[in-house]
């Protein structure tokens, strides 16, 4: 069950959900940490997240094309999911992990680059890299894509 990412993706706090749902906080936290519900409780998500039970219950959550989240989002960013990570719904460790990656490599190349100019112009570049991927990611938390 991925109830936080949906919560999340509504925009919901573990408090809001739980008095739509008509059920306790607490049932949300230990939902949340992996305790496995009533049906009566999935009914009670389900209806106040506005899914079926099957997708409350799914263990992996494709992005709907058709989401309001994904249709909020700007244009360059959808293709850049798409182009660089191969897939609608890339995880956030690994755009995390590229985004550490150029900035080290960015880094290297700019002290390489006090004894050849190309490799300054590699670290820049990578850097400015790294600051795009960081972009990326601050875009996928604010829109609940992860």
């Amino acid at each position: 069950m991925q109830l936080k990412k949906l919560r999340l993706s509504k925009h919901l706090s573990q408090e809001q959900l739980a008095e739509m749902a008509g059920i306790n906080v607490r049932t949300i936290q230990r939902l949340e940490s992996g305790k496995n519900p009533s049906i009566e409780t999935q009914k009670c998500l389900a209806a106040a997240l506005e899914i079926d039970i099957d997708t409350l219950n799914q263990e992996e959550i494709v992005i709907d094309k058709r989401s309001e989240n994904w249709q909020n989002l700007p244009v360059w960013l959808k293709a850049w999911f798409v182009f660089n990570t191969l897939k609608l719904q890339p995880e956030r460790r690994l755009v995390a992990r590229m985004e550490k990656l150029l900035h080290g490599f960015g880094f290297s190349f700019c002290v390489a680059g006090l004894f050849s100019e190309p490799g300054l112009v590699g670290g820049i570049v990578l850097l400015a890299n790294g600051y795009f991927m960081s972009l990326i990611k601050y875009q996928g938390d604010k829109y609940a894509i992860w």
